[in-house]
């Protein structure tokens, strides 16, 4: 069973940044999708950055380019979310994601094809 814990939510001011971690556990990984999605109060879950432990691909949410960088260490089945610029809107429980399967393309963008789920974070940015 697949086990991710994450870190590094919190309370910053605009334009600050946070830097989010996400541990995969429980099994070894050759090749996986790892992604960061956020869900604001009452509504749906949406897609942030995604990237691809077989080729090395990395995908963002037009919201977000040029803003957050996602990066992972194999070694440790670790995927990271840094955050710069960060806005109030960015305000949300961030959770990581893992497809066991690989994905990579656009379907890297749909929650559907994620195994394992964090538990959440909470990013707040005030103005």
């Amino acid at each position: 069973q697949v086990q991710l814990v994450e870190s590094g939510g919190g309370l910053v001011q605009a334009g600050g940044s946070l830097r989010l971690s996400c541990a995969a556990s429980g099994r070894t990984f050759s090749s996986i999708t790892m992604g960061w999605f956020r869900q604001h109060p009452g509504e749906a879950r949406e897609f942030v950055a995604a990237t691809t432990w077989r080729t090395g691909s990395t995908y963002y949410a037009d919201s977000v380019k040029g803003r957050f960088t996602i990066s992972r260490d194999n070694a440790k089945n670790t995927v990271f979310l840094q955050m710069n610029s960060l806005k109030p809107e960015d305000t949300a429980v961030y959770y990581c994601a893992l497809d066991r399967q690989g994905r990579v393309g656009p379907a890297v963008e749909s929650d559907i094809w994620y195994d394992a789920w964090g538990q959440g974070t909470q990013v707040t940015v005030s103005s």
